[in-house]
């Protein structure tokens, strides 16, 4: 079974566009992906799509095993909150304040406690190489380390998916070379599974597959690392009894909608996620899983 799996997604707008037309697409956990293609080619919608931040107008989209285009609008914000990190092209740091409370701003809208919210954002600060700065604000950084600081904020969560929109596109040629080295790293040594929309091809090359997008379509789709895909197609195989219970139990949740208070349900998010260092321990449970064994709780506290 495919980390990520989309069959047949189209995406019309308002006006009668067809931004996607037909889009079967499969993931497999630990690949880098690079999405291509020119403007108004439908890859910026489908990164959308797959980041949770729109949804498609016909078709189905599968995370490891969980059908999100059937979860309602609490329980996508869940699977976006605690489970896909995002990098923008602009940075979208706040200006006035530090590096450090920029990486940890993620975790204060979970309520994660200050001393453990400080600590997992040094650690973060730590893995992009600016822990040395982490009390500078966002305005006395250059470019690349902006855009570090906003890799680190994005990690912060230990996401099992991370979008990267155009992550060089404000940088020279060497900070850009600096920060697809980073997200090789990252792949590579934490095993985040990476979708990468660009225009450059030479910031695609670092990605161990490339997509690319032509009026709404897929038009090619090459894999540079057989052996790599094959590995993690595997390990993604053994995760896939796990995948299906969690696709059943969804169907459990949106019968019987959750009361749990949003600090609440960000505490037990977080006391699953603080626990484990490594993201390859970080295996997707859902936000229906955690719905549903939040439910009996939640509804106790209610009375």
């Amino acid at each position: 079974m495919s980390f990520i799996s989309l069959q047949d997604i189209h995406k019309t707008y308002d006006a009668g566009y067809q931004a996607l037309r037909g889009v079967d697409l499969d993931i497999a956990k630990g690949e880098f992906v690079a999405m291509m293609g020119p403007s108004g080619s439908g890859k910026s919608t489908m990164a959308n799509i797959l980041g949770c931040l729109d949804s498609p107008s016909s078709g189905k989209y599968f995370f490891n095993g969980v059908e999100v285009s059937a979860l309602n609008r609490t329980q996508r914000a869940y699977l976006r909150r605690f489970y896909i990190g995002f990098i923008f092209q602009g940075f979208n740091l706040l200006s006035r304040t530090s590096a450090l409370e920029n990486v940890e701003l993620p975790l204060l809208y979970r309520g994660v406690e200050k001393s453990e919210r400080e600590k997992i954002a040094m650690d973060a600060l730590a893995k992009v190489g600016l822990e040395s700065f982490a009390t500078h604000s966002s305005n006395e950084l250059s470019g690349g380390q902006q855009q570090r600081v906003a890799i680190a904020r994005a990690i912060a969560s230990s996401p099992s998916f991370l979008i990267a929109d155009e992550p060089t596109g404000n940088l020279d040629s060497k900070r850009s070379v600096e920060i697809m080295e980073l997200l090789c790293e990252l792949n590579r040594d934490f095993g985040i599974t990476i979708l990468m929309v660009t225009h450059e091809s030479e910031m695609a090359a670092y990605a161990t597959r490339e997509i690319f997008f032509l009026d709404g379509r897929i038009q090619s789709d090459s894999a540079k690392n057989s052996e790599q895909s094959t590995k993690t197609t595997q390990t993604d195989s053994t995760k896939s009894t796990k995948a299906t219970n969690t696709a059943e139990s969804i169907k459990s949740a949106e019968s019987t909608p959750s009361k749990t208070k949003p600090k609440t349900e960000s505490k037990m998010q977080i006391k699953t996620h603080s626990t484990t260092k490594s993201n390859e321990d970080f295996a997707i449970e859902s936000s229906a899983d955690f719905l549903l064994k939040s439910s009996p709780k939640s509804k106790k506290a209610d009375k």
